[in-house]
């Protein structure tokens, strides 16, 4: 009998507890330095909860931004709880992990994105359609050494 490992799978269920400890982080200790996320979630998702009128508005998908104000951040398991400012309006958000399509952090050009199974059907491992990491070294200058000159 043959399995196989569902990469693609593991790979979304790693990526989401590291959004659950980075949130876990900022809950305890606030946002540090100039961070702060772009968070794409569709609000179609099973267990999302966000006020009628801006479901009404975001019938599908929506960006949420922690940066300077939000208050009440708790993290769980599945998901976690916070409240935004939408035009001076505090509203409660549960946003499950699982509904999240991006979570990105432009402060230090780090970016995850989830596709959904639909659009993994046409998933080529070489085209890294699963999963982009964004992350770009900061560039240095240096000096090339070739290893010819070590050897003997």
């Amino acid at each position: 009998m043959s399995q196989d490992i569902d990469y693609g799978n593991l790979m979304h269920t790693a990526m989401r507890g590291l959004i659950k400890t980075v949130l876990t982080s900022v809950s305890e200790n606030g946002l540090p330095g100039a961070h702060h996320f772009f968070i794409t979630f569709d609000t179609r998702c099973d267990g999302v909860e966000i006020a009628e009128w801006l479901h009404d508005r975001y019938p599908e998908e929506m960006t949420v931004v922690m940066q300077h104000w939000f208050e009440n951040l708790e993290v769980g398991e599945s998901g976690f709880a916070i409240t935004l400012n939408f035009g001076d309006a505090p509203e409660p958000l549960y946003i499950p992990y699982a509904s999240i399509k991006t979570f990105v952090d432009p402060s230090v050009e780090f970016g995850l994105r989830f596709e959904s199974p639909d659009e993994e059907d046409d998933f080529d491992p070489m085209d890294d359609e699963i999963i982009e990491v964004e992350e770009e070294p900061q560039q240095h200058d240096a000096d090339v050494v070739s290893l010819d000159s070590f050897r003997k």
